[in-house]
């Protein structure tokens, strides 16, 4: 299946996703909130790394790679994704994570289940992952196979066309809604869904998008959302975004992967509202910056907000 300009793409998502409003929660925030439920993507647990999997796993079908080698930390929804995306298809998947071994619980164990093998960089360092998957894909490449090296999160110009094209089907849901201009809010970690939606709400003009970093300092997350809209935007070949990306920084919590307080306090308003869990790492920190915004009065509905996934962290994260 092709995509826009005939990029290589495949079928992995159940597309496309419900965009519903959410009237209690819009009570409760004083604006106008709507959820876009990329939980329900389909592969796997869903989430919204399914998206970008379907271009990135398409280039590497239309390259020949036998081999998929990516990461991330223990309990990466983007790396069990990747893994199960890719035994799908009938690439082997390697998977390197992080620190020291741990059980396999949670991403972990559902990464056993489809067939990945894992490794670990004995280095707290996250950074340590990138530079361990190169060293894989090499020691694959001396032994003859053809793998594909991705970074953490499949944050390229390829993965972030999964939301570069989403924005089409945001808009056709949008006018059926009778929804004028929005305001799209979601988590940004690795920045490649952001960088995405950023290129595909600016070329069909929805609005504007802002992000929460529960990852990175947000001048990197500038930096690099501004890089993957406009290699995006050039794969399309539409223009790339003239306004500068929106960061909120001051969600993080105690750290990366971790709880805080008022994301579960976000999450726990969001499930009794409206029926709908969030995960703890990334979503829930985005709610509990949108509600900050809205109760400051700092942002002006309708707010489209993206329910990323990530089931399997609810269970695991501390």
């Amino acid at each position: 299946m092709t995509g826009p300009l005939t990029l290589p793409r495949v079928r992995l998502a159940t597309l496309p996703t419900p965009l519903v409003p959410a009237p209690r929660l819009s009570e409760a925030a004083g604006v106008e909130i709507w959820l876009k439920r990329d939980d329900l993507t389909g592969l796997g647990v869903g989430g919204n790394k399914v998206r970008g999997l379907e271009y990135l796993l398409g280039d590497a079908l239309a390259r020949g790679c036998d081999h998929l080698v990516t990461g991330g930390g223990p309990a990466s929804n983007w790396a069990m994704l990747a893994a199960l995306a890719a035994r799908l298809h009938g690439l082997a998947a390697t998977l390197v994570c992080y620190g020291d071994p741990v059980p396999a619980v949670g991403n972990m164990a559902l990464a056993g289940v489809a067939g990945a093998t894992v490794r670990f960089t004995g280095e707290q360092d996250r950074t340590s992952v990138d530079r361990v998957v190169e060293e894989v894909a090499a020691e694959l490449r001396a032994a003859g196979a053809c793998p594909l090296a991705l970074g953490r999160g499949g944050a390229t110009p390829v993965g972030a066309l999964g939301y570069a094209t989403a924005a089409v089907e945001l808009a056709g849901q949008l006018a059926a809604a009778g929804i004028g201009p929005a305001t799209f809010w979601l988590a940004t970690g690795s920045c490649g869904t952001q960088g995405g939606l950023h290129a595909g709400v600016a070329w069909q003009g929805l609005g504007r998008v802002v992000g929460v970093t529960v990852s990175r300092p947000a001048p990197e997350c500038v930096e690099r959302v501004t890089a993957l809209a406009r290699g995006a935007a050039q794969l399309l070949g539409v223009p790339a975004p003239t306004e500068p990306p929106t960061i909120l920084d001051g969600h993080l919590g105690p750290a990366y992967g971790r709880r805080s307080p008022e994301g579960d306090a976000a999450a726990a308003l969001v499930a009794c509202t409206e029926g709908v869990f969030l995960d703890p790492v990334f979503a829930a920190k985005a709610m509990a910056g949108l509600l900050v915004a809205a109760r400051r009065g700092e942002v002006t509905g309708p707010v489209v907000f993206l329910v990323s996934g990530g089931a399997p962290t609810l269970f695991t994260t501390p």
